[in-house]
């Protein structure tokens, strides 16, 4: 694809209007809370809880890509996004469950724990809306 088709693409696949704004402040703000987080614990305490810390850290990672992806917009840009939200929520949904099925497993909770318990549920809406947008971006 061309310079000009791949911005011509971007024009048609804007992710960043109407609630694709909210989703990228939300994203943000999740980056920042989920990098700073797991910097901190894997620093200063990371042999107390090495699987919740790890697993903090991706969530971090995959924050901070998603939000990447819709700001940068452009048709390949939504797809990544898309395919990291369905990641993320399958990583909520297992690491979710798997705090509440075997708790000690987790000496200290991640991002993903309890579905988002300590972050208001926003890592298991986040992604489901992520997902409704980005599917109705193509449409658009």
């Amino acid at each position: 694809m061309t310079e000009t088709q791949e911005k011509t693409a971007g024009a048609k696949t804007r992710l960043v209007t109407g609630p694709g704004m909210l989703l990228v402040w939300l994203y943000g703000v999740m980056s920042v809370g989920a990098v700073s987080r797991s910097i901190y614990q894997i620093a200063t305490e990371f042999d107390r809880a090495p699987l919740a810390y790890a697993l903090s850290a991706v969530a971090a990672v995959v924050y901070v890509f998603i939000t990447y992806t819709l700001v940068r917009g452009g048709e390949k840009a939504r797809r990544a996004a898309l395919v990291c939200c369905a990641a993320e929520l399958a990583g909520v949904l297992i690491v979710g469950t798997w705090t509440l099925v075997e708790p000690s497993a987790f000496p200290d909770a991640t991002v993903w724990s309890d579905f988002g318990y300590g972050y208001v549920f926003i890592p298991v809406l986040l992604p489901l809306t992520g997902i409704w947008w980005l599917r109705r971006s193509k449409a658009a």
